[in-house]
């Protein structure tokens, strides 16, 4: 309350602020400009012992009033100023955090995609396989077993069996399992990472989040689906193709820098870049090209030739061991083919499936794939005109330089090493990564 003191000679006033019952809510942020507080309260000292002879109750309330005016108008000023976006970008944000809801849903159905079509890999190879000894331990038996054993039963028991093993090897080799075990594993990783992006921009830069970076983030979730399917029927994808391609989890890159460049229209600087890092980055494509990802096309098509081979052969083997077994006799040289058939079977469909060659494949797909995403990000920045349009330099150095598994200095002398080898007419030995 407000109390003032009156005598002949000196007129003492003290202000005491009351606890305002404001209607409006102040934000936790918010600071008031004690600067402007302290200019009005002298003046209305000033006011007030230039009225002194006034009636003092309603002096005293005329004071309060003009204090909690002054604190309104501050904290709607404040209030106003603090405000970080509009209703369109209020959307733009509850969109986000929608996507990244089914982001977070996809991570857990391709995790347990992969955990299941892991069981279904272990369970096929080890029933085929045992079922395939069963079966050429069966024709064995039968062909050194004498009148009194049921010769027949262990023939017909043995050519089942052979059959059998036959058609799972034909569905084994088609779906091949460890193949689809790596691209649930490849998408559930992909997908966690897609998730920490989406929480990175909600978090750090939620002001500037707009429509764009909704689209982008669909565009995304798209193509990682598209890339890695759940289904198996209609569009699973193609294990044995005519040729391997990288996989390509991303959409188009011509607006992938969207983002960076509208957070720096402001900048008129070179952005960190340089002739000399836009060379080095030049370099670097060379190389990705020529050795990197050329080296993972070349070990993936050997991969899937192999792959064609055993596919073909196992169920080949199978299927004479089941003639063989269906004409076994005593001496007959039939029975050798049989046993010697289920034999290879096993051996081969040990390769094949125990030591997931299909697996292999799928990985060097995905490794190109990598490259081919790191190539194309950075022809993507170098294509921009505009410096204060693209990525910061020095962040997009250190960057591809942590993608590579390389230090800046690192990457600096491989750039070095590509442009005095290519002056020389001659191959680079060095690898860009040095992760794979």
């Amino acid at each position: 309350m407000a109390s003032i003191s009156c005598s002949s000679k000196k007129i003492n006033a003290v202000i005491d602020v009351p606890k305002l019952q404001t209607r409006f809510s102040i934000p936790k942020d918010f600071k008031f400009s004690m600067q402007n507080i302290r200019k009005h309260a002298v003046s209305l000292i000033v006011n007030a012992q230039n009225s002194a002879g006034k009636d003092m109750y309603q002096q005293k309330y005329s004071i309060e009033n003009s204090v909690c005016k002054i604190l309104v108008g501050e904290n709607q000023q404040q209030m106003q100023t603090i405000e970080p976006y509009g209703h369109d970008d209020d959307i733009a944000i509850d969109k986000l955090h929608a996507i990244l809801e089914v982001v977070a849903d996809r991570v857990e159905m391709h995790t347990n995609m992969g955990e299941q079509r892991d069981n279904w890999n272990s369970l096929l190879f080890n029933s085929t396989n045992m079922i395939i000894l069963t079966a050429t331990t069966m024709a064995g038996l039968g062909a050194t077993s004498g009148v009194a054993m049921p010769v027949f039963a262990l023939k017909l028991s043995s050519c089942l069996l052979f059959s059998a093993a036959t058609g799972m090897l034909m569905v084994m080799n088609k779906l091949q399992p460890s193949q689809l075990v790596e691209e649930q594993r490849n998408a559930s990783r992909l997908f966690k990472q897609l998730r920490k992006e989406i929480e990175t921009l909600l978090v750090v830069d939620h002001h500037h989040v707009n429509q764009t970076d909704v689209n982008y983030m669909m565009e995304r979730v798209l193509a990682l689906d598209k890339a890695y399917p759940l289904p198996l029927i209609g569009v699973m994808l193609e294990k044995f193709p005519a040729k391997l391609k990288p996989t390509v989890w991303w959409p188009p890159l011509n607006d992938q820098f969207q983002r960076e460049r509208r957070l720096q229209d402001q900048k008129k600087d070179c952005n960190g870049w340089t002739d000399e890092m836009e060379n080095e980055m030049r370099e670097i494509i060379d190389v990705l090209k020529r050795k990197d990802k050329e080296d993972y096309m070349r070990l993936g098509n050997i991969a899937l030739k192999l792959n064609k081979f055993f596919a073909i052969l196992g169920p080949m083997l199978t299927g004479i061991a089941t003639i063989g077994s269906a004409f076994a006799g005593s001496s007959s040289p039939a029975i050798y083919t049989a046993v010697g058939a289920g034999a290879l079977a096993t051996i081969v469909n040990s390769l094949e499936h125990g030591g997931q060659v299909g697996m292999v494949f799928e990985m060097y797909r995905n490794c190109a794939g990598f490259y081919q995403l790191l190539e194309e990000s950075i022809e993507s920045t170098l294509e921009e005109g505009e410096l204060e349009r693209r990525e910061n330099g020095e962040l997009h150095e250190m960057k591809v330089a942590l993608q590579l598994g390389r230090s800046l200095n690192q990457l600096k002398e491989l750039a070095m090493a590509s442009a005095s080898s290519r002056k020389n007419g001659e191959t680079i030995q060095e690898f860009a990564s040095k992760l794979f």
